[in-house]
């Protein structure tokens, strides 16, 4: 008997020191920096029911630094509800999380565009994590 009390002993003590580092590896992956980015603002706020059509630029925060020259803006609606090209090119501000895409608005149109979607996963953090898909929807005044 003291033999087999001993060996599930053992066996129990082996499966709790397992599960106790299993446990530590998972609190040491899950940081900011193993989790991919969001999008934490946007400019005009997703959901904008009263935005100015002379707007110039839409822009995106996300909520680490991003790869410049990185981006996947996806439409998923009827080519009128999507930002016709502005004048310049899309960019990063210098805080490497803000990026600026110049747009031409039209008055009393709803617009409708992905940040990552499906296949298309271009914006990413500096270690490469793909950001998390946002939808921005908004409409212009008329």
């Amino acid at each position: 008997m003291k033999t087999k009390t001993k060996l599930i002993s053992g066996i129990a003590m082996a499966a709790t020191l397992l599960v106790v580092a299993a446990l530590a590896q998972v609190a040491k992956e899950l940081s900011v920096k193993s989790m991919p980015p969001s999008v934490v603002k946007t400019v005009p706020p997703a959901g904008a029911t009263d935005v100015d059509p002379a707007l110039k630029e839409l822009q995106f925060t996300f909520s680490k630094d991003m790869v410049d020259g990185n981006w996947s803006v996806c439409q998923s609606t009827p080519k009128e509800n999507f930002p016709e090209p502005g004048v310049g090119k899309m960019h990063y501000l210098p805080d490497k999380r803000t990026c600026v895409m110049p747009v031409k608005l039209q008055p009393g149109r709803t617009y409708v565009l992905w940040l990552n979607r499906g296949q298309y996963q271009s914006f990413q953090d500096t270690e490469r994590h793909s950001s998390v898909p946002y939808l921005v929807v908004f409409e212009t005044k008329k």
